[in-house]
């Protein structure tokens, strides 16, 4: 985490915080620092801030708009999800559809190269919602979702898209992707532990979630429960900003603007280290890929002939390099990946790798 991040919340919380309002400094402070954080999302995801609704995590928010979103559907009606996708992109629409009797259909993908098939293979006309992802945190594949949003409004179903894994390496735009809502998590993209949900407004004032009979209707209040963690809201606005930072820009410049310009400038550092890492684990026998998108963040998951992934990672941690093993929550693409619930050893490039890390990975890799 970037020390501007910390050194946000910490300030936020010894400034003085309370419930939001305009009559003194303190509410004024408060008010203010809700209201940036919610602009700073909206910049990073292309999107109103109006419609910006920030809760526990991702998961949570996942599940609470699957439970509002549902309560239009019944039989008969039918609910895309990926297999490629986290499982808190798959669980809340699937538990949410079976409460009322709507239909699961699966979107799948191929396991040799994790590309996902044509959504219009599972599209029809009493199709309600798909979910699909940016981008896997298992596999690295960045799928076409404008392409596959533009299908869904085909059919008139809405689009909720997981940025969690995207919003770290590469520019979001809700637009662009046809997403209808887009989630991300603040931690991804080196801030706190928070989830996010961006829609448009219009459409957020459409929905009426549970909510407490005293808490305000008002969008995109009536979607966050209890009272916001404000020191958390300051540390997002920092990460937002730092992600603006990471390449040198005047200071003056749109934030969006600057946006563009970092993520840019990064998808080509990690793209560089991307390809020296495939490259040296194409060297190595038998250390195997799984996947090969045409499109993907610098995720990489491995297997190795003869280790099982745990043996793998504890091995690499004697080469001072950590690269987890697991399936991450993507349980359904390490199933359907051949992987079972064991997946495999994760590989994560990010702002501050470096080639000699790599190479250490390389290393301690070719040493097993």
């Amino acid at each position: 985490m970037p020390s501007r991040v910390a050194d946000a919340v910490a300030d936020a919380m010894t400034a003085g915080m309370c419930q939001r309002g305009s009559l003194t400094p303190v509410q004024r402070r408060t008010e203010e620092t809700v209201g940036a954080a919610r602009a700073a999302l909206g910049d990073l995801l292309g999107t109103d801030p109006r419609g910006v609704v920030v809760g526990r995590s991702m998961t949570a928010l996942t599940f609470e708009m699957a439970r509002t979103l549902a309560q239009g559907w019944g039989p008969g009606d039918e609910v895309v999800v990926s297999r490629l996708d986290h499982d808190s992109n798959i669980r809340p629409w699937v538990l949410a559809a079976e409460a009322r009797g709507a239909t699961v259909r699966w979107l799948d993908f191929d396991p040799a190269t994790a590309e996902l098939h044509d959504v219009r293979e599972v599209l029809s006309e009493r199709t309600r919602l798909v979910a699909v992802t940016a981008a896997s945190n298992l596999l690295g594949t960045r799928p076409d979702v404008a392409a596959i949003s533009a299908a869904a409004h085909e059919v008139g179903a809405l689009v909720y898209v997981d940025a969690v894994h995207l919003a770290a390496h590469a520019v979001v735009d809700r637009t662009a992707l046809g997403a209808d809502l887009v989630a991300c998590s603040p931690y991804k993209f080196f801030g706190p532990h928070l989830g996010a949900v961006a829609a448009d407004p219009a459409l957020l004032e459409t929905l009426s979630p549970d909510k407490l009979l005293p808490s305000t209707d008002a969008v995109p209040e009536r979607f966050e429960l209890g009272t916001l963690p404000y020191e958390m809201l300051a540390g997002v606005t920092a990460a937002v900003d730092a992600l603006a930072d990471l390449v040198a820009q005047p200071a003056d410049r749109p934030r969006r603007e600057r946006l563009a310009v970092s993520l840019t400038g990064l998808e080509v550092h990690e793209e560089t280290l991307l390809a020296r890492l495939l490259d040296g684990v194409d060297r190595l026998p038998g250390v195997r890929v799984h996947g090969a998108p045409a499109r993907r963040t610098p995720t990489v998951l491995l297997g190795v002939e003869g280790h099982d992934p745990v043996a793998v990672q504890e091995h690499l941690v004697t080469h001072d390099v950590l690269a987890p093993a697991g399936s991450f929550y993507a349980l359904e693409a390490s199933r359907h990946a051949g992987l079972g619930d064991t997946g495999g050893v994760r590989v994560g490039l990010s702002p501050y790798t470096t080639a000699d890390e790599v190479d250490r990975l390389l290393a301690g890799l070719a040493s097993l």
